[in-house]
């Protein structure tokens, strides 16, 4: 335990650094509609706990939690099946890859006009940015499997599942793993887009509507509150990694 609080100490003299430049400039700005000082984001953040905790925060965990499913069940099973046929592996990943191609910006108001601004123009707006690192990042775990151990399991009679759950899927392991924390991230980043360009509740929805008011506290409250729950999300993540994944960073 003492050795983990070691290991953060330069983190957290670094965060400490930043936000004391942060405080600083925005004192000599002087100017809060612009660039308010973290101690006001904190105090507006406190201001604005109720309708932040109780409605907006859930309404973008829920977008998230919905879009993350989904990104993870399209994800693996087109990893799964472009590791499984080759044909099926040129045919697919050209799309995959094109699809990140598309500007979220763009393609999200269209979303919002054939779903409208329910929960449904934001989840596709969360899968389409998510889906992909999980597809390529597993996709590459089960081709990281060693040829070597194939053939010999072959020779025992193993039959092309036997290969893939006892190969293949804890090689994967550790990259899914990667791709989940890597998703995270993004999965709230791509609700928050979603809201920001069209919504009725959710921390996007939220900033925009502080910033038509000036309100530059206001506007960042959310987004500390937003970073925040992407923080815990990845650490939780990473608590599951250490505890299905012993063996990784073992020779």
């Amino acid at each position: 335990m003492k050795q983990a609080n070691r290991g953060n100490l330069p983190a957290l003299i670094f965060l400490f650094v930043l936000l004391l430049l942060w405080q600083l400039g925005a004192m000599e700005v002087n100017a809060a509609y612009i660039l308010p000082t973290p101690i006001q984001i904190l105090q507006r953040l406190w201001e604005l706990r109720l309708p932040l905790f109780t409605v907006h925060l859930p309404a973008t965990m829920l977008v998230t939690g919905v879009g993350l499913l989904i990104s993870l069940a399209l994800g693996l099973g087109l990893a799964v099946v472009m590791d499984w046929s080759p044909l099926l592996q040129k045919c697919l990943y050209p799309v995959v890859v094109a699809s990140q191609t598309i500007p979220t910006t763009a393609i999200a108001p269209l979303f919002v006009l054939w779903f409208g601004y329910g929960i449904w123009s934001k989840v596709l707006v969360t899968v389409l940015i998510t889906f992909f690192p999980i597809t390529i990042t597993v996709y590459d775990g089960l081709r990281a499997a060693k040829t070597e151990m194939a053939e010999l399991l072959l020779t025992y009679g193993a039959t092309k599942r036997d290969i893939f759950w006892k190969i293949k899927v804890p090689c994967a392991l550790p990259y899914f793993f990667s791709a989940i924390k890597m998703a995270v991230p993004m999965s709230v980043i791509g609700a928050a887009i979603g809201e920001w360009l069209g919504a009725q509740s959710g921390l996007g929805y939220f900033s925009r509507r502080m910033m038509t008011q000036l309100d530059g506290a206001g506007v960042f409250a959310p987004i500390v509150l937003l970073s925040a729950a992407a923080m815990l999300a990845v650490a939780v993540v990473g608590l599951i990694e250490r505890k299905a994944v012993k063996w990784r960073g073992e020779s």
